[in-house]
């Protein structure tokens, strides 16, 4: 078992090879109480004072199934398009002292939701495995020893989390990439939040991610030896954590070692993983049906009331947003994936769909909200359909320039307000088209030259002939008025 340094050359990742990834995501359930017992499920309280005999596992006390948490897991599994089946409750045992009962409830061979899929922006499938319920450990702090238990001077508990409900959801292995990976966990956060069934506060541990990495010869469909990464926090750590120990693996098998099955700790400031215990199989852990609890077998009427006003999720969004922009039928370039992933992403999208349903052109609409108005998503989302969608006739009808109405909507980001009233105070008055020929001949009679090459049929000189038109005006001429009104002249 390797625990020392990384293998030469762990920096980098060979193309003889290719990376497999399959992610066990944790999220903890967004209930007032925890999963078996009234204690209250709270992050960010004094340490050991939302406990009970319950969750300390003392002799005695026996635990009651958390209702709403069964009704978000319904949720969780419906939102990644999983079947909803009976099942049971088991005691998974081993010995952690963050979890006092010595085991932890879970579910293990009939989970709730089987056999699901997540979609990717890009449009990639990575299907789910499962999603089964259990309640959470408690934290343990280690002090000294850089926060590892060895060479710790001491460790304290922390039992608040101990009993929080989770979802644990695990996805197939089909990743290929750490990128792809990061998207699949962004993705998941997006469903979970939109589905109200957590707040994927990574940063609060509402949702960890484990990582099962393994790498095999480009071409070959039998898996490798996996190693299964903790300790994995942030999109950043998940992403760094999956390059290092695939170019670690690859190392060992250029150098003709193998890998061995293990779990590993990844240090973010260290950048590498480093090995904390062999794999444990299911057997390890001597799962037996937990005896106070019976099963669960949530009927139809159960589901459609827990499943009640779950809405679009992310993909479905993008979808609805994408046959906006572009009609039901119609390919979407990558640019525009990436406006609408951001808009969507941000909550805007209702917005744009509302103001391209009252008549404003739907590119220009998806511009100014994956642009200006993502700046400030959470005025934007503030923002009167209305009072939009008159600021985007002005600049598609040639009222406002691209620039006017940028500032205008910055405007109306800050403070609310009506496009034309702010207007007329920024001195957004529409160009006459006396104004605009008079400031045409001026900038001709200054620029020559430019004008002769253009006349002459040197386009790319229109943009420094407009340049010094808008200039002359101080912004107020209309960029698409005055390339018409060069090319008129020019004939």
């Amino acid at each position: 078992m390797s625990t020392g340094p990384a293998p030469a050359g762990a920096g980098r990742a060979s193309a003889d090879f290719e990376v497999v990834v399959g992610l066990e995501v944790h999220c903890e359930l967004s209930t007032a109480t925890k999963l078996f017992c009234g204690c209250p499920n709270r992050f960010g309280s004094e340490p050991n004072t939302q406990v009970c005999p319950v969750c300390l596992g003392l002799p005695g006390a026996l635990p009651v199934l958390n209702r709403r948490a069964v009704e978000l897991a319904v949720r969780v599994g419906r939102a990644l398009h999983c079947e909803i089946r009976p099942s049971t409750f088991h005691r998974k045992n081993y010995f952690y002292p963050d979890m006092p009962k010595d085991f932890q409830i879970s579910q293990y061979d009939e989970p709730i939701d089987v056999d699901g899929y997540l979609e990717l922006p890009s449009g990639r499938r990575i299907g789910i495995e499962r999603a089964h319920i259990e309640e959470d450990t408690g934290k343990t702090t280690h002090l000294g020893g850089g926060g590892r238990i060895h060479g710790a001077d001491r460790s304290l508990v922390d039992y608040n989390r101990a009993g929080v409900p989770l979802v644990e959801i695990v996805s197939r292995p089909d990743m290929r990439s750490a990128d792809e990976a990061r998207a699949y966990v962004a993705e998941l956060r997006a469903i979970l939040v939109a589905s109200g069934a957590s707040d994927g506060r990574m940063e609060e541990g509402s949702l960890r991610v484990d990582a099962n990495v393994s790498v095999r010869r480009t071409g070959s469909d039998a898996f490798g030896t996996r190693c299964e990464v903790k300790n994995l926090n942030s999109l950043r750590s998940l992403g760094r954590a999956i390059e290092h120990e695939q170019a670690r693996q690859v190392a060992l098998l250029e150098a003709g070692e193998r890998v061995v099955q293990e779990t590993r700790h990844w240090n973010e400031d260290e950048g590498r993983t480093s090995s904390m215990r062999s794999k444990e199989e299911a057997n390890d852990y001597r799962y037996f049906p937990e005896p106070d609890l019976v099963p669960l077998a949530p009927d139809g009427a159960f589901v459609a009331a827990a499943t009640a006003g779950l809405g679009l999720m992310p993909a479905e969004r993008r979808a609805r947003l994408a046959t906006t922009v572009h009609g039901p039928d119609a390919a979407v370039a990558a640019s525009t994936l990436d406006q609408i992933t951001t808009v969507v992403d941000l909550g805007l999208d209702d917005l744009v769909v509302e103001v391209v349903e009252r008549g404003a052109d739907a590119r220009l609409a998806l511009a100014r909200a994956a642009n200006e108005a993502a700046q400030s998503p959470e005025d934007a989302r503030r923002l009167d359909p209305g009072a939009f969608c008159r600021l985007l006739e002005l600049e598609a009808g040639g009222s406002l320039s691209s620039t006017q109405a940028k500032s205008v909507l910055a405007e109306m980001l800050a403070a609310g307000g009506e496009p034309d009233a702010i207007a007329r105070r920024l001195g957004y008055e529409a160009l006459g088209s006396e104004a605009l020929e008079s400031a045409i001949d001026a900038v001709v009679a200054a620029h020559p030259d430019a004008w002769a090459r253009y006349a002459a049929g040197e386009d790319k000189v229109a943009q420094l002939l407009t340049g010094q038109v808008m200039k002359a005006t101080k912004g107020r001429a209309n960029g698409k008025a005055v390339a018409a009104a060069l090319a008129a002249r020019r004939g």
